[in-house]
């Protein structure tokens, strides 16, 4: 049974707007920090966006900083991705993860989703 479940990918225009969302079972929801990672073709995974399991860390990578938007509903398990002001560059595959602690680094997330396309055109 998967764990870490993505929705919310696709294509949309340059400048346009999605939201991701990451379904996770209640018990890595309530014992580890979440994170969004991407990957483009021919590039490393990077860190997008991760919180904190209370809510109040936060932090960003600088290329989505003002632009991108991470939250969690604690009712629903779900962490979301709410991306704006879409750019070419951001398309990847976007990846929930999970770790015991925030980190910027793919090797420290102990759990993965599946993954998601996003596709901005110019």
């Amino acid at each position: 049974q998967a764990q870490l479940v993505e929705s919310g990918g696709g294509s949309v225009q340059a400048g346009g707007s999605l939201r991701l969302s990451c379904a996770a079972s209640v018990r890595i929801f309530s014992t580890y920090e979440m994170s969004w990672f991407r990957q483009a073709p021919g590039k490393e995974r990077e860190f997008v966006a991760g919180i904190s399991r209370s809510g109040s860390g936060i932090s960003y990578a600088d290329s989505v900083k003002g632009r991108f938007t991470i939250s969690k509903d604690n009712p629903k398990n779900t962490v979301y991705l709410q991306m704006n002001s879409l750019k070419p560059e951001d398309t990847a595959v976007y990846y929930c993860a999970a770790a015991p602690s925030l980190a910027d680094r793919a090797n420290a997330y102990r759990y993965w989703g599946q993954g998601t396309q996003v596709t901005v055109s110019s």
